[in-house]
């Protein structure tokens, strides 16, 4: 079968080559990997550095290696490469499994398993390019580099490079459901089709390519809201196809794990940790998953959390849960990914604190295989969040970094916010412990991302969405990566080499997270959309029953002023911080402007350090997000011609629908706000909100982007 599927993939390979270049309709499914014929003044440099491609090896792994490269040479060339040594050969492989790169005693040691080394070299007489590392992985990650320097129009003479990834494990998290369904997802039903399972059809494979091509080494394939037939036979038959179609691509599978499966599956009377019963159980289930799939990643666990099984159930905690698991898989080389997004407590307390307050006090009572999985803020991935406390305050247990690919809080499929920068926020935030210098990158093993892939034709729902699929593997690769950077690297990868695409929609992109703050939760504002759709604005929501996570509950909004405060006056969340970082928090004098709201309650005639009041400062934040969205529109419409027509429409689509979206949140705010202080809105605003009446009558259904 995998044989069958890498032959598969070749073929395709020689039929792209093949196919006119006016057969081949952009419509957003070869995401980054377009390999479009390079311009005819830029061939000349690669035609003699790409002539052939050499594999010593046929195994799974390197033939995939080749077979992209065959394939990215002929699109971009328009050529197919002879498979001999010779003057512009690239030898691919590593010394167990390529005699020629064996004999040139490359410097790989350091590379590990995952590091790839590209060297221009000359072999037996013929000049050529090396792609070389010590796993075969890595020749695979170092194939797709030299063609990513291609299709940028980056010369690949004199070529020596190394790189090793930063962290050993660089996840997708699938919030996809047995039904087919997607929980939080915007981009069509889930990629993975379980009654064709255990047959593999193409998208898989390309899923597949995606991933290595930024590095991306494992997925779970299900929702973190488990249902326990995915532990079945039936369905462990289907993963095993997957896990078999990934392989080659250097890619493990895991699962989302439902902690009473012994009850639903095994018909035990108990899902205790402690139970001798229930830990046996277990075992044999990892057993059964080992004889099927040997190198199975392991478990994503969700528990007690939003009404989740766990192990508080029976008066245990979350170190007894996750290490039942961990003891299961270790014999196997499993890990347990233990998720710390809890908040079982009442409405009168402080949502944020729960993680840090169940958590922290369980440090260093973990097994080593073990990885508890924080969310980037404390919250739940909003626009704008400060890191979680977490980082930094478990020395002693291994954490992974949770974000979320998909925009749930963020617009959804409306429009465009890049994220890269948000991520590079978080991982640069300076944590101060365990040392001083710490910063959330360095207290971190592993980052899993919230994937935003379904089946549309476009994967992603919206063609700039690809563009945080592709960062968040790459910035899990190199944790310091540059943001702006990385997009210019999407951009040119995507829409071509023209200076002009290159610069404005870079620039449209470094911009684009920042305007959905400025629009959506300027200053520290939070969770103002409706807690069933998580999409519009709703802050005036105050009533859903107990516990209550309304928006009133997150702004604390009145006549008086508006935030939480977090201050030893009020929940006292700040002092979960580092004490240098919590005292910059907890000072109103110090605090950033973004944090404000977030950990305080101020008067609405609060001064601002631009020394206008914090009304009018918030008005001009909303009135900002709309105009950069303006801004945004104007340089999409300034590319008409560059970009090929369709694409360019869709975008331009995408971007008038997130104009209305932007002036929906302003509008609707403004409206609330002024409903409770009844300050006028500030000289020259130039549009007046509209009656609060009129926003709590819009029906979210139907509106742009809303699924």
């Amino acid at each position: 079968m995998l044989r069958l599927l890498i032959l598969t993939n070749i073929l395709w390979s020689l039929l792209f080559v093949a196919a006119p270049a006016s057969a081949q309709v952009e419509d957003g499914y070869d995401l980054w990997l377009r390999y479009r014929p390079i311009a005819a003044q830029a061939t000349p440099q690669y035609a003699g550095r790409a002539t052939s491609v050499v594999a010593e090896s046929t195994s799974p792994t390197i033939a995939a290696a080749a077979s992209e490269l065959r394939r990215g040479i002929g699109g971009m060339l328009q050529v197919t490469p002879a498979a001999d040594l010779r003057d512009g050969a690239i030898l691919i492989g590593t010394p167990a499994s390529s005699a020629l790169i064996r004999q040139m005693r490359l410097p790989l040691r350091r590379l590990g398993n995952e590091g790839y080394l590209l060297r221009s070299a000359t072999l037996r007489g013929s000049r050529i390019t090396v792609v070389a590392a010590n796993g075969e992985t890595g020749v695979l990650y170092g194939s797709f580099a030299l063609l990513r320097r291609m299709q940028m129009q980056q010369s690949i003479d004199s070529l020596d490079i190394s790189e090793t990834p930063a962290l050993k494990l660089r996840m997708l998290n699938h919030w996809d459901n047995l039904d087919g369904f997607i929980e939080r997802g915007y981009s069509g039903k889930s990629i993975w089709n379980w009654q064709q399972l255990p047959t593999v059809d193409a998208r898989v494979i390309d899923y597949a390519r995606a991933n290595a091509s930024v590095g991306i080494n494992a997925t779970v394939l299900n929702n973190v809201n488990a249902n326990a037939q995915i532990l079945t036979e039936p369905y462990l038959l289907k993963v095993k196809a997957l896990a078999g179609a990934f392989r080659p691509y250097g890619i493990k599978v895991y699962l989302s794990a439902r902690f009473s499966s012994p009850i639903d599956l095994g018909h035990l009377k108990t899902a205790d940790p402690l139970d001798p019963e229930v830990r046996a159980w277990w075992k044999a289930k990892a057993d059964e998953i080992y004889r099927l799939i040997p190198d199975f990643g392991g478990f994503l666990v969700k528990a007690n959390s939003e009404g989740q099984p766990g192990p508080q159930g029976y008066g245990r905690n979350h170190a007894d849960g996750a290490n039942m698991m961990a003891d299961a898989v270790k014999p196997h080389g499993g890990l347990i990914f233990w998720r710390a997004f809890v908040y079982a407590m009442g409405p009168d307390q402080d949502r944020i604190r729960a993680a840090y307050d169940e958590f922290k006090p369980l440090d260093g009572k973990f097994r080593d295989n073990v990885i508890v999985q924080v969310k980037n803020g404390p919250l739940d991935f909003q626009p704008r969040e400060p890191f979680s406390p977490l980082f930094g305050a478990m020395p002693k247990t291994k954490l992974a970094l949770e974000t979320q690919v998909t925009r749930e809080y963020l617009g959804q499929s409306t429009g465009i916010a890049y994220l890269g920068p948000m991520w590079s926020e978080v991982l640069r935030s300076r944590t101060a412990r365990p040392r001083p210098t710490s910063d959330v990158a360095s207290t971190i093993v592993a980052i899993a991302g919230v994937s935003n892939v379904g089946n549309d034709r476009n994967w992603t729902g919206t063609l700039f969405d690809q563009a945080n699929w592709y960062a968040h593997g790459r910035l899990a690769w190199n944790l310091h990566a540059d943001p702006a950077a990385v997009a210019n690297e999407w951009t040119r990868l995507t829409w071509g080499n023209a200076p002009q695409a290159i610069t404005l929609i870079t620039s449209l992109m470094m911009g684009s997270r920042e305007a959905t703050v400025d629009y959506m939760t300027p200053f520290g504002l939070t969770h103002l959309m409706g807690t069933s759709h998580h999409h519009g604005p709703a802050p005036w929501v105050a009533d859903l029953g107990t516990p209550s996570w309304n928006p009133a509950y997150f702004h604390k909004a009145d006549a008086t002023g508006i935030g939480f405060d977090r201050t030893t006056a009020g929940s006292n969340a700040a002092d979960q911080y580092a004490p240098e970082i919590a005292r910059t928090f907890a000072d109103l004098d110090k605090v950033p402007d973004e944090y404000l709201l977030w950990f305080h309650h101020v008067p609405w005639s609060h001064r601002m350090r631009s020394g206008d009041t914090l009304w009018n400062a918030l008005v001009a934040r909303y009135d900002l997000g709309v105009a950069k969205v303006g801004a945004m529109q104007a340089q999409w419409s300034a590319l008409s011609g560059t970009i090929d027509p369709v694409r360019h429409a869709q975008v331009a689509a995408d971007l008038r629908a997130q104009q209305q979206e932007a002036q929906w949140w302003r509008d609707a705010s403004i409206a609330y706000w002024q409903s409770l202080n009844h300050l006028p809105l500030p000289e020259g605003h130039p549009l007046p909100a509209r009656p609060l009446s009129y926003y709590k009558t819009i029906k979210f259904e139907g509106l742009p982007g809303n699924p």
